[in-house]
């Protein structure tokens, strides 16, 4: 279809027999995100017609939409190896031309400054310290206390930016400095929060992102569960899987659209959480 004929078919978007539109619009979704770049040009020219405008939108969101839910069951079946991979195709919800290469940079420069005060440190409690100092007292990196459901705390790029976040999402970008420094260390799923295990042959402690980085024992999270009356399970207390962490930072962002009464895209965001659930 040359540009000509795409022309002619989005001009007849907002044609008054709904038959038309309706089939116009299943034959530009049917051309898949490629168009979209031809899609974005057609709304620039389209001038003072705001329902053509609308249409368009429409029509760029949901296959924006249906190319991201593709991508992350393509990462889950692929693996889910590269945890940043997988908090950038989130924040593409939100901010579709958001550049990976972009965050990578960003990880590496919190990376290379704990790497320079690092480089003679062996004692784990000791690279957790340097680790903290660089990320909170450097880089000013904290909890988003004020606005703790806003969905920004689970946009890594938001939360690399702004520098304040939710449990996961600091947990998040810690753990992917920590184990580009070949640092033992892992997510954790405790119930209503989200932590950080130093785990080798030799040793175990946990990580607080959410309090400065504090260290603590397996005995801190007996009482923490104990508090909350929570029946202890061997998930509390061991590593979990990059898949699980994007499974918690999708639960986070539904609760978020959901608290700000944004009702369609917590059903969006619910949609990419089960497609990451088929087949389990």
């Amino acid at each position: 279809m040359n540009s000509s004929e795409l022309k002619a078919l989005v001009s007849l978007l907002d044609d008054s027999d709904n038959e038309v539109s309706a089939h116009v619009e299943n034959q530009i979704r049917a051309l898949g995100d490629d168009i979209i770049p031809f899609l974005e040009k057609q709304w620039e020219e389209s001038g003072f017609d705001p329902i053509l405008q609308k249409k368009i939108e429409e029509l760029i969101h949901d296959l924006q939409y249906n190319n991201l839910l593709s991508k992350l069951k393509k990462w889950k079946k692929d693996g889910a190896q590269d945890l940043l991979e997988g908090l950038w195709l989130i924040a593409t919800y939100q901010y579709p031309e958001l550049s990976l290469d972009n965050l990578k940079q960003e990880i590496n420069k919190i990376y290379f400054e704990v790497w320079l005060q690092m480089r003679d440190e062996t004692h784990p409690e000791d690279n957790i310290r340097i680790l903290n100092q660089v990320f909170f007292d450097k880089y000013k990196f904290s909890p988003n206390t004020k606005n703790f459901h806003s969905p920004s705390n689970s946009m890594v790029n938001q939360v690399l930016e702004l520098k304040r976040g939710n449990p996961i999402s600091l947990c998040s970008i810690y753990l992917l400095v920590a184990q580009k420094l070949n640092l033992p260390v892992f997510g954790v799923n405790l119930p209503s929060l989200f932590i950080l295990t130093y785990e080798s042959k030799s040793t175990q402690f946990y990580i607080n992102v959410f309090n400065k980085g504090l260290i603590f024992s397996k005995k801190d999270i007996d009482s923490y569960l104990k508090q909350m009356n929570i029946a202890p399970q061997p998930m509390f207390y061991e590593p979990c899987s990059n898949l699980e962490i994007i499974k918690r930072t999708l639960v986070n962002l539904v609760v978020s659209f959901t608290k700000n009464s944004d009702n369609q895209k917590s059903k969006e965001v619910n949609i990419l959480l089960d497609g990451l659930k088929e087949e389990e």
